[in-house]
């Protein structure tokens, strides 16, 4: 077989094509040498020249990436075991909001922590249309044998969804971190009700999430929808309006002039009301 024809064999491998190129270029060394002479080129030239072309010639890797939904996006649609069932998302999610949360792994401290306060405040979840769904890639037997564990050992009922994920769906939804090895990160989703990212958050294994935070976090995005406004930090416990909330900054001149006499103001791109 012809040197060319061989390292066009190497090429189409792309499997460790540099160094199979190496061991050709070492054992085809008075092919190369003729060449060279040939060509009236020194050999290092020629060689230099067939690491280039095999190099351009090699189709590329593409690197590994999150395909996590962006906020505006629509969280993909997908189809999961549970352990309440099957699944269809975000075709089952229609008309509520919904707290999609992932943990590593069952039977680990901080995410039993994290299991019992979500259900903890369930009701408050209730209360504002939000359901609860957790997603780890452990199997769905694991998920229902840990659930039987909290309800035995703290005398907790979870009574949301678990999501048994596979590896491709959790890297699908950007679940699993490429630098946090295989197990999904403690990511949380909040979708809105027509099926629309709204809020993401993202804590490292060894921080468990603040689960008040969640709620007022889907509080204020209610908040916003309903009223056209934006809540201050700390909402409704802000330390200079406390529970009001913020009127869009006036965008023209004849605007700017009016919002000191329709709203309280610091000035006029700071303006704020009471919430209905």
């Amino acid at each position: 077989m012809a040197l060319s024809d061989r390292l066009q064999e190497i090429i189409d491998s792309q499997v460790d094509v540099m160094k199979k190129v190496a061991k050709l270029v070492s054992e085809s060394i008075e092919e190369l040498k003729q060449r060279a002479t040939e060509e009236k080129k020194s050999l290092d030239e020629v060689i230099e020249e067939i690491v280039n072309a095999v190099i351009e010639k090699t189709p590329k890797k593409e690197e590994k990436k999150m395909a996590m939904p962006l906020l505006g996006d629509k969280f993909p649609s997908l189809e999961v075991q549970t352990t309440h069932g099957a699944m269809k998302l975000p075709d089952d999610l229609k008309g509520k909001w919904t707290v999609l949360f992932s943990h590593p792994a069952d039977f680990t401290p901080v995410c039993t922590t994290e299991f019992v306060s979500f259900q903890k405040h369930k009701s408050e979840f209730d209360a504002i249309n939000t359901q609860l769904i957790g997603l780890s890639i452990d199997q769905v037997f694991s998920h229902i044998k840990w659930v039987e564990w909290i309800k035995e050992k703290l005398d907790v009922t979870i009574e949301f969804p678990i999501i048994a994920a596979t590896d491709t769906l959790a890297a699908q939804i950007g679940m699993i971190h490429p630098n946090k090895g295989t197990n999904t990160v403690r990511a949380v989703f909040i979708i809105d009700p027509e099926g629309v990212v709204r809020t993401i958050l993202y804590y490292p294994q060894e921080i468990g999430r603040n689960i008040p935070e969640i709620v007022r976090a889907v509080k204020a995005l209610q908040k916003s929808d309903a009223e056209g406004v934006a809540t201050p930090a700390n909402w409704p416990d802000n330390e200079l309006i406390k529970d009001k909330v913020i009127i869009p900054p006036a965008t023209d001149c004849e605007t700017a002039k009016k919002r000191p006499q329709e709203y309280e103001c610091y000035d006029w791109w700071f303006c704020y009301k009471e919430s209905h």
